[in-house]
Parts: C-alpha cells; structure tokens; sequence
C-alpha cells in the first residue's frame, strides 16, 4: 500500500519538523512508498522556507506554496490533487492529532469503509468553540447525506479513487468533507488521542466559524431557499 498525508499549513514553522519526523517513523512500517505534501496556505510566518528545508533534507516531503490565503479547505484540496498515492491522509499541522495514531485509521478503511475519521475523545478548547464546532460538523453530516457521519473533522483517511467524484469542481467555496460524500456512502470513525496544542493557538475564531456556518447553509444546500416557501404554505395566514 502506497500512502500520502497531505497537511494545510498556516502559522506552522515550529511544529512542521517534529510532525514530519514523526510521520517518517510511523509510515514506513505502513507503506511501500509514502509522501507528506505540506501546502503553504499564504502562511504570514517563515513556514514555507521550514518547508522548503525540509523537503531538501528528506525526499518524502513536497511543498506547494499557495500565492495568498485561501482556506484549510482549499489548501487540503490542493494538496489531495497532488497526492500520488492510492490511500490519502489529511491532518492539522499543530501536532494535536498524533501521527502514532494512523495505523488505528488504516485498520478500519481496511474494514471495507471508503472514508474514516478519526475523532478526538477529547477537545481541549472553549465551551463556546466546542458548540459551535458541533453544530457545523452536524450541518455538514446533514448536507452530506449519509447516516452512518455522526461527526466530522480534519483527521482522516480515504481512497484516493474518490477524487473522481468531485475533479471536476473548481468552485471558490470548498468543503473536503462534502466532496468526499459524492463518491461515496461508506463513512466510518475510530476514536484517538489528541494531543494538547504546544504553541501557537487556533486560527478558527469565532468569525472564522460563522463563515464556515454560512457556507454550508448557502453552498451546499437549498434548505435556506425552501424555508421561505415552507413558512409560507404552512403560515396560518396561508390563502
């Protein structure tokens, strides 16, 4: 089996070299060949000369420098065309989801499953973070369609035989999660560890979130265009 992790990168030069020396410890054991793509997210620190290093020094790692911030989304879609590989990881670049955990991801795609998620047992963040993460991640299950997604998030695995489904999409508004439900109904999770942020903090503030909210209610569903139609046939005022 041949592995790909891609990594969107944004404010992430200090964590990049243990995350990459980690994945070159876990990978091998894994896969016949395998490579870690780091997409520079228009990151405003010195992360894509980090990557650049990096991919100097080790020959499993590529770089792609996007020309200005585009989004997580975007970065990950990037980096999930460029993959090479039959088997695609995706994961944050902040160290929390422990590369030591893959293999438990591995072990249930190989169930017969297309796309699995591994979730935190944990989130180490505010109350009101936490909420509004729940609620996006159930907007997007509903969008996506299929029962078996209870919740979403970025560390996860699929076959890379799914961007047949979604190659020819090119709109400016990306939900990796969505794109992944068109090719596919068998979803599945395993629980893992997450690790407690070391540096820096998150780019997802509260804005950030209410951004992401619209998109899925404005993007990817009509829900927002029938509502009125609805109110008003069942509005006693009706007729």
């Amino acid at each position: 089996m041949d592995i790909s992790v891609v990594i969107p990168v944004f404010r992430g030069r200090d964590t990049l070299e243990p995350l990459v020396d980690r994945l070159t410890n876990v990978l091998p054991s894994m896969a016949t060949n395998f490579e870690m793509i780091l997409v520079n997210d228009g990151s405003p620190d010195d992360s894509w000369q980090e990557i650049e290093r990096l991919a100097h020094r080790d020959r499993h790692v590529r770089g792609i420098d996007l020309m200005r911030n585009y989004g997580q989304h975007n970065a990950t879609l990037c980096g999930i065309r460029a993959a090479r590989y039959e088997v695609i990881f995706t994961m944050d670049d902040d160290l929390q989801n422990p590369p030591e955990e893959i293999p438990k991801l591995l072990d249930k795609l190989n169930e017969g499953y297309d796309v699995v998620y591994g979730l935190a047992r944990k989130r180490e963040q505010a109350w009101w973070k936490n909420l509004f993460s729940t609620l996006i991640k159930r907007a997007i299950s509903y969008v996506m369609g299929v029962q078996t997604v209870r919740d979403i998030c970025a560390f996860k695995v699929f076959r890379a035989e799914l961007r047949k489904a979604f190659e020819g999409f090119h709109g400016p508004d990306v939900l990796v999660d969505v794109l992944l439900s068109w090719g596919t109904s068998r979803f599945g999770s395993v629980s893992v560890d997450e690790s407690p942020r070391t540096t820096g903090k998150s780019n997802y503030d509260l804005l950030k979130l209410i951004k992401v909210s619209l998109l899925v209610l404005t993007s990817y569903t009509t829900l927002p265009l029938r509502s009125p139609v609805y109110w008003a046939f069942y509005s006693p005022s009706w007729g």
